[in-house]
């Protein structure tokens, strides 16, 4: 059975409701197995994430699915401690190979949403993982709606987790979860 991690931080909830989307879409595809792996704040000492568990639960997983919110055109400084903690398995280039992939929330349509994925995108090369991105055009059901392939956009602002991001863009976060797994499941058989 392959596994794939979603590793996301959630500022207010809206990313979570994304992540759990991703997973759930990851879940869906037989002989794979998605977990839900948050980032907490309550984890990073002086700037420095410290939760080795996840790290650990990454290290097992054939496929990884990064997720943050965009602020400031970029993922949150918790995503980035998170990241900056990674370099000792960069070194021993532990995640060489395994499959990844991306998402974001953010308040406008674009929102800079793409500096987003293109830096989680460069973490993954840096650790030599296989880059998935959506393979669908925007159309129906307002799937991959706000025009995203380097990963998966969400819409939000301030209404709550349960309003936004929207069905279309929980759906669309599905459809990068499965995508992201039978490719993590069919390299895993190779």
């Amino acid at each position: 059975m392959a596994t794939v991690s979603v590793v996301y931080h959630s500022g207010m909830g809206h990313t979570k409701a994304m992540a759990e989307a991703v997973a759930k879409g990851a879940g869906e595809v037989e002989g794979v197995k998605a977990e839900l792996l948050a980032i907490d704040p309550a984890d990073i000492t002086d700037g420095r994430f410290t939760n080795n568990d996840i790290l650990e639960r990454i290290d097992a997983s054939d496929g990884v699915i990064f997720g943050s919110p965009t602020y400031m055109g970029s993922v949150s400084g918790q995503m980035e401690c998170f990241f900056d903690a990674t370099a000792e398995r960069w070194y021993k280039r532990a995640w060489v190979d395994k499959v990844g992939g991306a998402f974001t929330v953010s308040s406008g349509p674009s929102g800079d949403k793409f500096s987003t994925l293109v830096r989680m995108a460069t973490l993954a090369m840096q650790h030599g993982m296989i880059w998935v991105g959506l393979d669908m055009i925007p159309g129906g059901e307002g799937l991959n709606r706000l025009s995203f392939y380097f990963g998966a956009g969400g819409q939000a602002g301030q209404e709550p987790p349960e309003e936004a991001p929207n069905e279309a863009d929980k759906k669309t976060g599905e459809a990068l979860g499965r995508r992201v797994a039978e490719v993590a499941r069919k390299l895993k058989s190779v």
